[in-house]
């Protein structure tokens, strides 16, 4: 079987962006299962949207024998007339780009996306892509692109590399297994970490009794009220702490001298934490799950 060939579209490529790790993967591989691992693919063109200082790109591209290009259309063609990867990976993620009222980045990868296509109805032949991280904080712009994937015919793959990362402790649970509740502590901003948290815990529940049936509501409330639903009992405080408990990078007094403390018990969390937020999520067939980004 031939090696499939990747088209990398990306923001930006310097050290520790979302396409360095990504794209250093398929170039020099990754650790996995005691050995090392290189994918059966190559990166064969890149395009990067904005070159800041510590670019990589050109350098990645001498070292490893790929070029980078211009416009979006030549990266999925080479260089040449027709399309000439087997796949895509799209990764609008850091770069210098404007926000809305809101606060989300307005990252385009949309409008990759929309490049992408392009080139597939002129060529008249697709390819599968995968789109870093969710499609775009448009619903609208979101659902074209879906639809896009089912009128030609290409697979559409997006999310959070959080699903398949390391865990500690190593669980999995069993699927068809019953789950009652579930609470998830994320940290950092809206948009960017809420979106890995929320997958982190959907790949979890997603493998209870009868699989993912869809989302009935969602809530999100913040500041004092998130305490305030904890004593209301709107969240299970001993999930929180449990929670807490697998912390690596706990604040206050453990990490100024190294003591053990009761973050819930003593209420010392809401002042270490300024601007919390919870998102209370309620699935079609009942369960309640709550993501509090502390």
């Amino acid at each position: 079987m031939a090696t499939k060939r990747i088209a990398v579209i990306a923001t930006i490529y310097r050290y520790l962006s979302h396409a360095q790790h990504f794209a250093d993967r398929f170039i020099v591989g990754y650790p996995y299962g005691g050995c090392w691992h290189r994918p059966d693919c190559k990166i064969v063109s890149l395009y990067v949207d904005q070159q800041p200082e510590g670019d990589q790109s050109q350098d990645r591209a001498r070292e490893f024998g790929f070029a980078v290009y211009p416009t979006i259309a030549e990266a999925l063609r080479c260089g040449g007339d027709e399309l000439a990867c087997d796949a895509v990976l799209i990764i609008g993620e850091h770069g210098e780009y404007p926000k809305n009222d809101k606060g989300q980045v307005l990252y385009p990868r949309y409008e990759f996306f929309k490049e992408c296509v392009k080139v597939f109805e002129e060529d008249g032949r697709s390819v599968p892509v995968y789109n870093d991280k969710h499609l775009s904080y448009s619903f609208d712009k979101a659902r074209e692109m879906v639809d896009d994937g089912h009128r030609l015919g290409f697979p559409i793959l997006a999310g959070s590399s959080l699903p398949v990362t390391w865990r500690l402790p190593d669980v999995e649970l069993s699927l068809g297994c019953q789950i009652e509740e579930a609470l998830m502590v994320g940290v950092g901003g809206s948009d960017p970490m809420d979106y890995h948290a929320l997958e982190a815990m959907q790949c979890m529940i997603e493998r209870r009794l009868g699989g993912e049936t869809g989302v009935k509501s969602v809530q999100l409330i913040e500041g004092d009220d998130v305490w305030k639903a904890g004593e209301d009992g709107r969240y299970s405080l001993r999930l929180l702490d449990s929670a807490l408990s697998r912390s690596d990078s706990p604040c206050g007094k453990t990490d100024e001298d190294g003591r053990t403390q009761d973050l819930l018990g003593n209420s010392e969390l809401p002042g270490l934490v300024k601007e919390p937020a919870a998102y209370f999520i309620e699935h079609n067939d009942g369960l309640k799950t709550t993501l509090l980004m502390l």
